[in-house]
């Protein structure tokens, strides 16, 4: 019979298989060591850590909206120099994140500092004459380098800092300038700038979860956008709720235009620092970020808020 063959080893085919029964005991885990291990802990709930950081970006903020509402209200000369002293504050930090591509400091300092005093003590020409002589002005200090090599990506990088941080200086000092209400539109451009900033991080973190941009703003949310939105609009009607000359409707309108152009302000700086591999634009305010991060999406929601006023006020 097939069963009383032997098989390896002299082990008959009738008897145990210790080979088979062995097999089947490989793979079984020992179940001591299985009741050992513990669950994970659960992860206790952030809600009260969230609340305390957005508070505390509130406070922080709070001594600069002060800062900026007094100025502001000065308007002026002294505006003008401290569009000046902003612009040079946040040019050295771009500067420094930058520093690899060898940017042309001189010439973006030169650039930014004569369109605002352009803007101020002259007329759009001026701006437009300045920003085109902004040309000749890098290749004069470009060519003066003793290592020329990567000019091109140099004089790129540099004119990038020119036009994204000295035009929406440029709109603010003409925000500003506007006869008789520029200084309450400014403000209400700032008030709804930062309720949406504000309002888009606060609802973010408490109710976020469908991310909108994670390759280049990981935290940013759909709940967030949509809460900083409705916020923003509010903040920037409610400013304008005792301006007489400044309809609901037209407050409403700039508002929500405010609001929907200031988180891609925010992405426009997320997607430079993303490539250049930095998380802050510097330390200014501390563990909030630099200068930059405080007015990325003031640098885009100011010039909005010029044509808008020159639409709908003047």
């Amino acid at each position: 019979m097939e069963s009383g063959r032997e098989g390896p080893g002299g082990v008959r085919r009738g008897d145990i298989d210790f080979d088979r029964a062995i097999d089947l005991f490989e793979g079984i885990e020992d179940p001591v060591v299985e009741e050992r291990s513990e669950p994970k802990p659960r992860e206790p709930r952030r809600r009260g850590t969230q609340r305390g950081e957005t508070i505390r970006r509130i406070l922080v903020a709070i001594p600069w909206i002060a800062f900026a509402i007094a100025i502001t209200v000065v308007g002026g000369l002294p505006f003008t120099i401290a569009m000046i002293g902003l612009g040079a504050l946040a040019l050295r930090e771009y500067l420094m994140m930058s520093a690899a591509m060898r940017p042309i400091g001189i010439a973006a300092y030169v650039s930014v500092i004569a369109l605002i005093l352009a803007a101020h003590f002259g007329t759009s020409f001026n701006v437009l004459m300045i920003l085109a002589a902004s040309f000749p002005v890098l290749f004069a200090f470009g060519a003066d380098r003793k290592h020329r090599d990567g000019i091109t990506m140099s004089m790129g990088v540099t004119l990038l800092g020119i036009v994204w941080i000295g035009i929406p200086l440029v709109h603010a000092v003409l925000l500003r300038d506007l006869p008789d209400h520029g200084a309450a539109l400014l403000v209400d451009v700032l008030v709804g700038t930062f309720a949406s900033d504000t309002g888009a991080y606060a609802t973010g973190r408490m109710f976020g979860s469908h991310k909108i941009a994670p390759n280049l703003s990981p935290n940013k949310t759909l709940e967030g956008l949509i809460g900083g939105f409705v916020i923003g609009t509010m903040g920037f009607w409610f400013a304008g709720l005792y301006q007489d000359w400044l309809s609901g409707v037209d407050a409403l309108i700039m508002g929500a235009a405010v609001a929907a152009i200031a988180p891609l302000g925010d992405l426009f700086e997320s997607m430079l620092k993303r490539d250049l591999g930095k998380k802050d634009t510097g330390r200014l305010f501390g563990p909030h970020g630099g200068l930059l991060d405080r007015l990325d999406a003031v640098f885009f929601t100011v010039v909005v808020g010029y044509y808008l006023s020159v639409q709908f006020v003047y």
